[in-house]
């Protein structure tokens, strides 16, 4: 993270900048569409997104690997962790400030946007499934599963972005939007996550096409798609085309110094179910990908918007744009 970034921020005692530092390199590793993503806000708003994500990961590390084993790890130990890891958060959200190299960035960014308590609780409670439940029957169980690991994460995320019309509003699109993340993920992970013995895709969808466990893993094991599995991906795509476009409703809703950044994370992650249907479906032994040459074309897209954006904001003088202040600039 550079200086001018965590000046931007307002971040200026040094533990509190080395805390943001980390959670920008955890980032920067863990989340290549998303860090690049994130690179099209405006500098002050990309630390608050970087500790976000890094808590976020930190959580998710510890639900599937304990002190660095793999796959089916000690249950108790990953729940030990966890809770220690949620007495921790809420103490730093009650104080607003911890000594936890990862959570002092996150109760500083909690505290700067006022970000709901309640987000974070969810979210602890949907990293708590993920120790003991391995499938969900229907997509209602799921999507108690998503409100918590997914939903809240765009909104904890739209205090940060800024709105441009009541955040109650454009609320449930920026909850829309990271569940329709979510569902991208697990339909390109579906092989890694039955090697940890996880099925995200609904049981009931599943069933209709004549899907059960036994014929996931026979699939994972051979490399193959076989044609009812490849029907009952085909569903859950069409499904979460169906949960991108109300998210989409909801972009011009965000402060326009963030909308570039957020379009860009909807075409590439977009972009992923296009490779999954282009590829046949084949996700059992491979994931999909969207070429690197694509992320940089769909940035440089970004940056264009960005760029013309201000070019309006300079020469407007009409009254009608955002105002000329320094939060309209960061």
């Amino acid at each position: 993270m550079t200086a001018r970034e965590l000046a931007a921020a307002g971040v200026h005692d040094p533990v509190l900048r080395a805390a943001y530092e980390r959670c920008r390199r955890v980032n920067a590793r863990g989340g290549a569409t998303y860090f690049l993503a994130t690179r099209l806000l405006t500098p002050c708003r990309r630390p608050a997104v970087h500790a976000l994500y890094g808590f976020a990961r930190h959580a998710d590390d510890i639900v599937d690997d304990v002190e660095g084993v793999p796959g089916q790890a000690d249950t108790a130990a990953r729940t030990r962790a966890l809770d220690a890891l949620d007495a921790t958060v809420r103490q730093a959200l009650a104080t607003g400030r911890s000594d936890h190299p990862l959570l002092a960035a996150l109760a500083d960014t909690a505290a700067r946007y006022r970000i709901e308590p309640a987000h974070f609780t969810d979210f602890m409670h949907s990293m708590r499934m993920d120790l003991h439940i391995t499938d969900y029957p229907s997509w209602q169980a799921l999507r108690t599963y998503t409100h918590g690991s997914a939903a809240v994460i765009g909104l904890q995320l739209l205090p940060v972005l800024g709105t441009v019309a009541p955040r109650e509003e454009a609320a449930p699109h920026a909850a829309s939007l990271g569940v329709a993340f979510q569902l991208t993920n697990f339909l390109r992970d579906v092989g890694e996550d039955l090697d940890r013995g996880r099925i995200y895709l609904p049981g009931d969808l599943l069933a209709a096409h004549g899907v059960y466990r036994e014929l996931l893993v026979w699939c994972r094991a051979t490399g193959t798609t076989e044609p009812r599995v490849r029907a009952a991906l085909r569903e859950a795509i069409a499904v979460t085309r169906g949960i991108y476009r109300h998210a989409a409703e909801g972009i011009d809703l965000l402060h326009p110094a963030s909308r570039p950044c957020v379009r860009t994370a909807f075409v590439l992650y977009h972009a992923i179910l296009n490779r999954i249907e282009a590829a046949d479906y084949a996700v059992m032994d491979r994931r999909a990908v969207v070429p690197r040459r694509y992320r940089a074309a769909v940035a440089l897209g970004g940056l264009a918007a960005i760029a013309a954006g201000r070019a309006r904001v300079a020469v407007r003088g009409d009254g009608t744009g955002p105002p000329r202040t320094k939060a309209y600039r960061c």
